[in-house]
This record gives C-alpha cells, sequence and structure tokens, in this order.
C-alpha cells in the first residue's frame, strides 16, 4: 500500500483502544509505538507516557512472538505447527485492504512458504466494520469448525464479494461455495457461543497489543501494519528464517 495513501479501515474504522489504564499499559508494554512506526502513513502520536507507567519488565518482541499459538489442530490456520516463522494476521472480512492482500499477497506467500514448511498462517477474525463484519467473522469460524475456513476465506474476499454485504443469507451462499458440508450445523455453530467466545478471543488479542487498523501482521513477533507489497513480506520472511536458524 503506497506510504502516501492511508487505507480506508486506517480512515474510518479506528475504534477507541485505551478503555482502561490497563490496556493502555499493556499496549505501551507490547510495543504500540513498533507497530505504528510500521504502518504506512502516520495518524498523530502514539500517546504520551505518565510518571505512573514503569519500564516494561518482560520483553515485547517475547510477547508478541509468542501470540502465535502454533495449536495443530487450529482451524483458522494454515502450515506446521513447527515452521520457523508464522504470520498472524488480523482482519476483518468487510476491510478492502485485506481484500487485496487474500487475493494477490497470500496466494503467493502460501505457495512459496507454506508449501515448503517455512511460513505457518494463522487467521485473528478482527472485525472493525460492524455488526456484518462480526456476522462474516462468526460464519468465517463456523466454516473452519468443518475444515472448509481456507475455502470461505477465499470466497468472501473474492473481488466483488464485501460489496453484496453479509446478511445471513449471503453467509450461507458463501458456505455453499466454500463446500461446507453441513449447511445446518454451519449456521447453528454461527449463532452459538463458542463462534462467539472465538471471536472475542481474537479480538481481545488485538486491543491488547494495540491493533488499530486491518490487516495487520506480527511476523515472528515483528509488526506489519497493511496490505504491504508482497517483497515486504518475502524479505521479512527471509530474515525471519535465518534468525531462528540461529536460535
Amino acid at each position: 500500500m503506497p506510504s502516501s495513501k492511508k487505507s480506508s479501515a486506517q480512515k474510518s474504522a479506528t475504534k477507541p483502544l485505551l478503555i482502561s489504564a490497563g490496556v493502555a499499559l499493556a499496549a505501551i508494554t507490547l510495543g504500540l509505538v513498533s507497530w505504528r512506526a510500521t504502518a504506512p502513513a502516520e495518524n498523530g502520536s502514539a500517546g504520551s507516557g505518565s510518571g505512573a507507567v514503569a519500564a516494561p519488565r518482560t520483553d515485547p518482541a517475547a510477547e508478541l512472538k509468542a501470540l502465535a499459538r502454533r495449536e495443530s489442530g487450529d482451524k483458522l490456520a494454515v502450515g506446521r505447527a513447527d515452521a520457523p516463522v508464522v504470520l498472524i494476521e488480523y482482519s476483518d472480512f468487510k476491510c478492502g485492504y485485506c481484500g487485496k492482500f487474500a487475493r494477490d499477497t497470500e496466494p503467493e506467500l502460501v505457495k512459496k512458504y507454506v508449501a515448503d514448511g517455512t511460513l505457518r498462517i494463522e487467521w485473528r477474525n478482527f472485525p472493525i466494520f460492524g455488526a456484518e463484519s462480526e456476522a462474516a467473522a462468526k460464519a468465517a469460524w463456523a466454516a473452519g469448525q468443518q475444515d472448509r475456513f481456507d475455502a470461505f476465506h477465499a470466497a468472501a474476499y473474492a473481488a466483488g464479494s464485501k460489496e453484496k454485504g453479509f446478511a445471513e443469507p449471503r453467509l450461507v451462499e458463501l458456505a455453499r461455495e466454500a463446500q461446507v458440508p453441513d449447511l445446518e450445523r454451519f449456521k447453528a455453530d454461527m449463532a452459538g457461543e463458542q463462534a462467539a467466545a472465538a471471536l472475542k478471543k481474537d479480538q481481545e488479542e488485538g486491543y491488547r497489543i494495540g491493533v488499530t487498523s486491518t490487516p495487520s501482521f506480527l511476523l515472528n513477533g515483528r509488526p506489519i501494519a497493511g496490505a504491504q507489497p508482497l517483497d515486504t513480506f518475502t524479505a521479512a520472511i527471509a530474515k525471519a528464517k535465518a534468525e531462528a536458524a540461529k536460535q
């Protein structure tokens, strides 16, 4: 994404993050300033500290890196659980730049790095565009329960898809396109408590580390903000792989 432009998410979808002193401290501790430094365009200061804010007691980079879940049964992940490089993606199905990344960049990363065992991608649902965004996130989770998250993800991010909206009939249509085998189970899972809990977990994680817009990424704990060019990701993956080999 060009540095002279802000994404639509950055312009209109930033949510209040610092809802308590604890959240503020957590964001500062985990490197909110470093995250924003990677963004294509700045939006003011990352916030001023106060005398009451103590120095971090832990290594921020290590804490961010530790957010990789590496669960072998994770339905919202592709790649080996022991891959040397993990890319965590915080995204919204109504985000135009998320769609651009999903169509133009992500398939290349999967083909080049996931296939050879270098990279694991873990998705976090981070809806910031309202009720339909949240519904789409729950639907993606529900598709994942039947091992069709990847296919749903591709269908929902296809060119022109978000313009059709994400009302329930459309979500069922996307599930059908993704070949989710049991549509009745899909609808029940989408509306269930587990989907809501999974979404809340992802959202709380993103807010805690200072995510303000989509797409946002962590690559072995290093923040990357926005749908950056493919070369940005390939360079970061090569560096992370080399560093992992030394450990």
